[in-house]
């Protein structure tokens, strides 16, 4: 979706694909030609908010509406766990932490007068949790990659909390930070099509008989399409 910005990145760059179904990291050398690096264990970023979001029965998508909770709550409310967070690991899990919550909603259920200053609270502390590994892992990496360079992507990409603070890290680890427009964060179509623009300018075609899937298949460590 950067590429459909009025400032494309340049190759290669270090990426972070983070929506519901994915949270993988990515040293991108061409349109074509990229190369996994890690990715979740379990739980996707966005999956997370969805189920911690149908947890407190808040409806759906959760992502938008833990977003919008979460900016009159404390962050430092609760201390959630940030999972994988040692040194030589690029690896995410998001799994644990939705647990954390559980165990913290048995132990105090949000009830009483208060209640919603405390959901407010919880849900600023879990999103708090999920950014700050989703941020501490994408520097790690593109400082590993020594691109430069640090490309966001994917709906989760719309995370205000998430834009504000890989802002302020990139520019203080001084790296160049892309994130795309909040219009083309979850527009799939205008991925898709500009995916297939470069397939075609460098001649692939398929028959009229392929097939479509939804979810592209990420294990592994190299990705050329």
């Amino acid at each position: 979706m950067n590429f459909l910005s009025n400032e494309p990145p340049s190759f290669p760059f270090t990426a972070l694909v983070v929506s519901g179904g994915h949270t993988n990291l990515y040293l991108v050398k061409d349109y074509l030609d990229f190369m996994l690096l890690r990715q979740t264990r379990d739980d996707a970023a966005g999956e997370a908010f969805d189920k911690t979001a149908k947890l407190l029965g808040l409806g759906y998508p959760g992502g938008i509406i833990i977003d919008h909770m979460a900016r009159g709550g404390d962050p430092e409310a609760i201390a959630f766990p940030r999972a994988m967070m040692d040194a030589d690991s690029l690896d995410f899990s998001f799994s644990g932490l939705k647990t954390a919550v559980i165990t913290h909603l048995n132990k105090h259920p949000l009830d009483g007068p208060d209640a919603d200053r405390r959901t407010a609270d919880l849900v600023a502390s879990f999103q708090e949790a999920v950014v700050d590994v989703l941020v501490g892992k994408s520097l790690r990496a593109a400082e590993m990659n020594r691109t430069g360079s640090l490309v966001l992507a994917g709906g989760v990409a719309a995370n205000s909390r998430l834009r504000q603070k890989i802002q302020t890290a990139t520019r203080e680890a001084g790296i160049r930070l892309f994130i795309p427009e909040m219009k083309l964060c979850t527009d799939n179509a205008a991925g898709v099509a500009a995916m297939g623009f470069h397939l075609l300018s460098r001649g692939v075609r398929s028959d009229l008989d392929m097939d479509a899937y939804s979810r592209m298949p990420s294990r592994g460590a190299v990705g050329r399409l």
